[in-house]
């Protein structure tokens, strides 16, 4: 603990933000990874009903990491706080009341998902050709595997809050890598040919149990120098720090769950064009997951130093570390727009051979990647409000960006500019979203008045 204090409070703001930062980084870049490969597995079998099907369960799948956000990112913060003004026992309260509140709801959406699986796939988009390995996918990775995944999740988020970071990531990156090991395992040798979907969730199940026992064996390795518990005699005195946590956890549970809205609508708004064009949007969107990923990673690195700082009141290492986060974010994704920029055809070839579906994902990449820049900025001003305990302006950002401005403008561009204009959407989403971010932020960070 005292080595982690150290690391709040006297390392160099670069060298601490990467010791955080980095390990959280990486482990985004290996779940990248895992997506890709998973997709590319299953495309393996030749048949696009069951491609279609892992896609559309995997939006469920997709839900659970907003569940975990609610408590882990919610409690992360909260916990960093309060090792900031040294209140360690309330800090105890605080992890305990967010592992079984992540228990909790996961139990709720774990009994939804299984009583109304069938409509709500439906309601996705799964037809009568890709119903039946929709519900397969979902039965495994979703119903059965729930808990371990929001609660390996949730515990990632909460040892990051107190400094843990390489522990953290070590389990999440774990998980990733043994998931690809698994996947072609179960799919195409322990299972019999036509069950390759159930294979992939079997392995993606699996997987999230090895990384919570990695998790679990932590969290007791660290129990006598740690403010991370798991004890239930904790929870009364964790249910008065409900409302914080809530008020950070919340928006960032919504801004996943309206990405996963957002999702759909562009998917459902492109197959008006028709199924090239929804290859195409579904390609950048993996491109685009490098720049989003270690955007991703780099903030939620930042978090522990910024609360931390906040509530101690030293705004000066404070701000070091905002600017700092942002100025590397920046950097990094403008490489990234130069890289996409220039080679967008041969990206787009990578992922198919297909002509038309290559030259329309070439045009798209260099479309959307102009928004990435935009994108990172509303990623650090959101989880930086986060990590001050602004549960309010948060949320109103994490609504504006996808519910606000992206769907509607979506729905509003493809109806006036046609496929081009979903494509264009998020650019123009993006720029407003920042207009916005830089107003609130300015309105609500009262720590400069302080300094």
């Amino acid at each position: 603990m005292e080595d982690n204090k150290k690391l709040f409070e006297e390392i160099p703001v670069p060298k601490a933000l990467a010791k955080l930062a980095v390990p959280t980084i990486i482990s985004q870049l290996i779940v990248m990874v895992y997506n890709l490969a998973d997709t590319f597995f299953i495309g393996r079998t030749d048949d696009p009903y069951k491609v279609a099907a892992t896609s559309m369960a995997y939006v469920l799948f997709f839900m659970l990491n907003a569940l975990a956000n609610l408590f882990g990112i919610g409690g992360g913060s909260l916990i960093s706080r309060l090792l900031g003004v040294h209140e360690t026992e309330d800090a105890k309260s605080v992890s305990s009341f967010s592992i079984y509140g992540t228990i909790l709801v996961t139990i709720i959406y774990c009994i939804v998902c299984r009583m109304f699986m069938t409509p709500i796939l439906s309601w996705i988009g799964a037809s009568e050709n890709t119903l039946g390995f929709a519900t397969d996918y979902t039965m495994w990775v979703v119903v059965i595997g729930g808990i371990p995944a929001t609660l390996s999740m949730t515990m990632s988020h909460l040892l990051r809050s107190e400094g843990h970071g390489s522990k953290a990531s070590f389990g999440l990156s774990m998980g990733g890598i043994l998931n690809i090991i698994l996947d072609p395992l179960f799919m195409f040798l322990l299972f019999p040919k036509g069950h390759e979907v159930t294979g992939a969730a079997v392995a993606t199940m699996l997987s999230n149990v090895v990384a919570l026992m990695y998790y679990a064996y932590v969290f007791y390795r660290i129990r006598t120098d740690s403010v991370l518990s798991v004890s239930a005699k904790r929870l009364p005195a964790g249910w008065q720090y409900t409302g914080k946590l809530l008020s950070v956890g919340f928006p960032a549970a919504l801004s996943t769950i309206l990405v996963c809205v957002s999702i759909m609508v562009t998917n459902t708004l492109a197959s008006l064009h028709g199924d090239i064009p929804v290859a195409a949007i579904g390609i950048v969107k993996k491109v685009e997951m490098l720049p989003h990923n270690v955007g991703t990673g780099l903030c939620q690195g930042m978090i522990p130093l910024i609360a931390y700082n906040y509530s101690s009141g030293n705004y000066r290492r404070m701000t070091k570390t905002i600017n700092t986060a942002r100025t590397y974010g920046l950097v990094f994704t403008f490489l990234c727009v130069i890289v996409f920029e220039t080679f967008a055809g041969g990206i787009s070839y990578l992922f198919i051979k297909d002509a038309e579906t290559v030259s329309l994902t070439t045009d798209f990449l260099r479309i959307m990647c102009l928004a990435t820049p935009l994108t990172i900025c509303n990623f650090h001003i959101c989880y930086t409000l986060q990590a001050m305990g602004k549960g309010n302006a948060s949320l109103v950002l994490s609504a504006c960006r996808q519910g606000i401005f992206n769907i509607p403008l979506m729905i509003m561009m493809n109806h006036w500019f046609g496929l081009y204009g979903i494509v264009w959407t998020q650019l123009i989403a993006d720029t407003l979203t920042v207009i916005l971010s830089l107003f609130i932020y300015k309105r609500t960070s009262d720590y400069k008045s302080k300094q």
